[in-house]
């Protein structure tokens, strides 16, 4: 055996370390009492989704949201009017005893920021749309005209950070996958570079007025984009001698446990990098729910870092050069690692799942039902859902009745040895018992093995073999990343399952913890399947889980996909109640991803890479997308759906519901 730790204590291109957990340090900014970055810990903050003009209900919600674990809060400011009634908003929550800092959302509209920067303590901007420009233009620019069209934006911008400066107030430059402006798409095209680009262009134009009160973000509602863009973010900061927060989120995350899955896999994977200073966890849902998710989220951390008893900070000037030292890896852009395949696991198969079920009834078909296998007595047949698990691990323990073709069974390697009929079943070995058997398998091996070593089994003793790859370590996926490192080093093509155990975990936590440590591994291209082991946890809870994990990921593909904002106040309809609607009758579309946006602010831009949507374009007015063309403008919301399914329909993309 080997200590593969020990050869990959590796730093990344953007974090300290790959395999010790470490806090990258950035610089520390004050909004209002409360400082972010620095050493201070990983602050929480959410945004009102009320009228900003209603000064009691946006008074009343932010006081919902403080009482639920809010740090900061967001209130939106589209125009010059709202500015201005944030001050009463403020006034209202001082005299009720909230000293909570307000940031104000600015989208389009110069004369407001600069408004709200006198009032609030800090400013939220987007580059993509503040000075600049998106009318989806494809634009040949020269070098000079480029420099131009920037000359125009720093005489716009200016005046607010003068203002900033002036007045101590804060900014946050927060980019967004789907809202790059056509400048930045025509020079760098959709991409996590254009993203980072779009964002250091402001950086620099507040650095040349020597204003530094700064905060950045870099959201997507494509997890694999939002990740790479924010890794790609403090690469390119820490070349320019920046260290500057960052604020986490992934954009129009969605509702129920779909949203939470998504957000943990996009927030969980650079937290586990020791990136992120601020959370925004973004669910189509009433905002004082979501700061207890982004809590969960960022108290891991701070228990981790007292549970391995070291410092959590390291200086950003410790940072090597991307890739030097993992020439098998790019954090940057997502490659699937390559495997043999073996039977469906590996190679081009999509990432299967394995559920234990060794604890259910054995003697009753109809606990399938859970894990995706509905059992029909009097046909005496089962039926696939969209979501059935591909691996059933029994243990030592037979079933009393035939199992679906479909699912494979896998016993411990001594209960695998006296079945009499191995037809369709697989054992589990330990390491040693692997090494020491005679009998295997012809087909399908499962080898049990610890993220801490790796042998030097020859590429024979490979044939028809899958790896479980678990760990017991505190901060396990990094322990299990440095392995899949040293197989691509090794060039073992061997596919790798990815099981993980969590004890003593309800539900939500389950849900949040399996999104981070398994999302973090698929968004990088590592994993052929994953096993998440919770005892005690219902079978239907983990499998759902489980499939979450691996479209939030976009590795698998098995329901619709539903990109919606969280809401706020230039929503122009009920987005919880509209979201259900349409999820209602549409959520049997595999593979199709709609957008649900409140406003043209969060409309065909912020939908990013969705296939159709639905935006608000006024007041009982929805205006139709394919992509990023307008296919109907101002339908009245009764007939909205209803066209939208037209739509669909006329593309060839629409199937009967079962």
């Amino acid at each position: 055996m080997e200590n593969i730790l020990a050869k990959h204590d590796l730093a990344g291109g953007y974090c300290n370390s790959l395999t010790a957990y470490s806090r990258y340090l950035t610089r520390e900014v004050k909004i209002g009492d409360i400082a972010l970055g620095g050493y201070n810990p990983i602050r929480i903050q959410s945004m009102t989704t009320t009228d900003t003009m209603d000064t009691l209900g946006t008074v009343e919600q932010t006081i919902r949201m403080v009482e639920s674990g809010c740090e900061y809060v967001r209130i939106t400011a589209p125009s010059i009017k709202e500015a201005e009634n944030l001050a009463n908003i403020k006034k209202e929550l001082r005299f009720r005893g909230y000293d909570v800092p307000l940031i104000a959302d600015i989208h389009f509209t110069p004369n407001a920021a600069e408004m709200a920067a006198r009032i609030v303590e800090k400013v939220r901007v987007n580059p993509g749309n503040y000075a600049d420009k998106k009318k989806f233009e494809n634009i040949e620019y020269t070098q000079d005209a480029y420099n131009a069209e920037l000359s125009r934006i720093y005489k716009k911008f200016v005046p607010l950070v003068k203002i900033c400066k002036e007045y101590g107030t804060a900014m946050r430059i927060g980019t967004n996958h789907g809202s790059l402006s056509d400048r930045i798409m025509s020079h760098y095209g959709d991409t996590p570079r254009g993203m980072v680009e779009s964002a250091m262009e402001f950086i620099r134009m507040c650095e040349d007025q020597n204003y530094y009160n700064l905060v950045i973000s870099m959201k997507a509602s494509n997890t694999q984009v939002m990740v790479q863009a924010y890794r790609l973010l403090v690469e390119t900061m820490a070349k320019e001698g920046m260290n500057y927060p960052l604020h986490l989120g992934v954009t129009e995350a969605g509702d129920g446990e779909d949203g939470r899955i998504k957000s943990a896999v996009g927030i969980g994977t650079l937290l586990e990098d020791g990136l992120g200073d601020t959370i925004r966890v973004s669910l189509t849902e009433d905002p004082e729910f979501e700061a207890p998710v982004a809590k969960a989220l960022a108290d891991r951390y701070s228990k981790r870092s007292l549970e391995l008893g070291v410092q959590s900070f390291e200086s950003h000037a410790k940072v090597p050069t991307p890739n030097s030292q993992l020439p098998t890896y790019s954090p940057y852009e997502y490659n699937r690692r390559i495997t043999t395949p073996v039977q469906h696991i590996g190679g081009h198969h999509h990432p299967v799942v394995m559920i234990d079920v060794s604890k259910e009834n054995l003697k009753d078909p109809y606990f399938l039902n859970s894990v995706g296998y509905h059992y029909s007595a009097g046909l005496d047949k089962y039926n696939l859902a969209d979501q059935a698990c591909d691996l059933a691990f029994l243990g030592d323990h037979l079933p009393s009745f035939s199992f679906p073709g479909n699912l494979k069974q896998v016993y411990n390697y001594a209960a695998w040895l006296k079945l009499k009929q191995k037809n369709n079943c697989h054992p589990l070995f330990s390491l040693e018992e692997f090494i020491k058997a005679d009998q295997k398998d012809e087909l399908l091996n499962f080898v049990e093995i610890d993220a801490t070593q790796l042998t030097s089994l020859t590429i024979n003793q490979l044939t028809s073999l899958v790896l479980i790859l678990k760990t017991s370590a505190i901060h396990g996926m990094a322990e299990q990343r440095a392995f899949f490192v040293a197989l691509q080093e090794k060039n073992i093509q061997v596919p790798v399952i990815i099981k993980r155990t969590y004890q003593d975990v309800d539900a939500d936590h389950l849900m949040l913890y399996a999104a981070t440590d398994l999302g973090a591994l698929l968004t990088d291209g590592f994993g052929d399947g994953v096993w998440i082991d919770a005892e005690g946890q219902n079978p239907s809870l983990i499998n759902s889980t489980s499939f979450g994990i691996l479209q939030a990921t976009r590795t698998r593909i098995s329901k619709t996909e539903y990109i919606s904002c969280p809401s706020c106040g230039r929503t122009l309809f009920d987005l919880q109640e509209t979201t259900q609607l349409i999820r209602s009758r549409t959520d049997h579309l595999k593979g199709i991803k709609i957008g649900i946006m409140g406003c043209i602010v969060n409309g065909p831009g912020e939908m990013a890479d969705a296939d159709y949507g639905y935006v608000g374009t006024g007041p009982d007015k929805i205006t139709l997308y394919r992509g990023k063309e307008v296919v109907k403008k101002n339908v009245t919301t009764a007939y909205a759906l209803d066209e939208l399914i037209d739509i669909i329909k006329g593309d060839g993309n629409w199937v009967e519901k079962n």
